[in-house]
């Protein structure tokens, strides 16, 4: 399940393209593009560096008056990124939980305060929403699944990378540490309208790369390490003046993925990391 509610569910499944046409974007069909790829093939080893050799996604030109569109390119962007939890913006961590009083059954989301590090994580018996502002939303729920995992490990991921766009390319080079051994992950590029509406209406989730979800996974190697590398074309949508925009990657412990939506938070599929992304240039 998605981070946004049953309406906003509701609109957004109509087709992508309505949330493009929204932001002033047709999708034109591309004849020189090659055809779909097949399923996913995961890679076993953190260095396969996941990328196709050219460009990959959906191929947009802004729209325009008349019976064809030319592409006109912001300026070149280039950022570094550096991944981070919910709690470093003081938010409840969202989709792992753990028993404040071990053996009572009762799991809790994690918050900046909490202390007990070498805590088992669990799933809840029931799927929880994936609702980051509302930080008093810490729990309890039942205690589902234990995920192997402790607090302090979950805590040890990191992610550092870069991020260019030039000529409605983008490219990206992030390298993870830490992570789940040997885990399955899918990058995810999200956005919300900002400053948040209230009650919030969620997250939309949209697939790194490929709308279907062929292109946004990846798989750490036993000591936890991943390095994610990808072009795209077009570049990412960046943070704007009623938008906030940013990369998210989530843990799938059913060790499945599921294609253009991210899994059942909480139980399936845990976001681990992510990095908000600047307005862009000029505004």
């Amino acid at each position: 399940m998605t981070r946004h509610t049953p309406l906003a569910t509701a609109i957004l499944a109509l087709t992508p393209a309505l949330a493009f046409a929204a932001m002033g974007y047709v999708e034109i069909p591309d004849a020189t593009a090659p055809a779909q790829a097949g399923p996913n093939q995961y890679a076993q080893n953190a260095d396969d560096e996941f990328d196709s050799g050219g460009p990959v996604g959906t191929n947009l030109l802004h729209a325009d008056t008349g019976d064809t569109a030319e592409a006109a390119f912001d300026a070149p962007e280039a950022m570094s990124l550096t991944f981070i939890f919910h709690i470093d913006e003081g938010l409840t961590e969202q989709d792992v939980f753990y028993e404040r009083v071990p053996g009572s059954g009762d799991v809790y989301r994690p918050t900046g305060a909490t202390r007990q590090m070498d805590a088992p994580l669990y799933t809840p018996a029931v799927a929880v929403p994936h609702t980051p502002l509302q930080t008093e939303n810490t729990g309890p729920w039942p205690r589902g699944e234990a995920l192997g995992i402790t607090l302090g490990e979950w805590f040890a991921a990191s992610g550092q990378g870069d991020y260019v766009c030039e000529d409605g390319v983008g490219h990206v080079d992030i390298r993870f540490e830490n992570l789940v051994p040997n885990g399955l992950y899918t990058m995810w590029h999200d956005f919300a309208i900002w400053p948040p509406t209230d009650p919030f209406i969620g997250f939309y989730d949209t697939p790194f790369g490929a709308r279907d979800g062929s292109e946004n996974a990846f798989v750490a190697d036993a000591e936890g390490n991943a390095h994610f590398v990808r072009t795209i074309t077009p570049c990412l949508q960046l943070s704007g003046e009623q938008l906030i925009s940013e990369l998210a990657i989530a843990w799938h412990s059913d060790g499945r993925t599921h294609g253009h939506v991210p899994g059942e938070f909480s139980t399936d599929t845990h976001v681990q990391l992510y990095v908000p992304l600047p307005t862009r240039a000029g505004m």
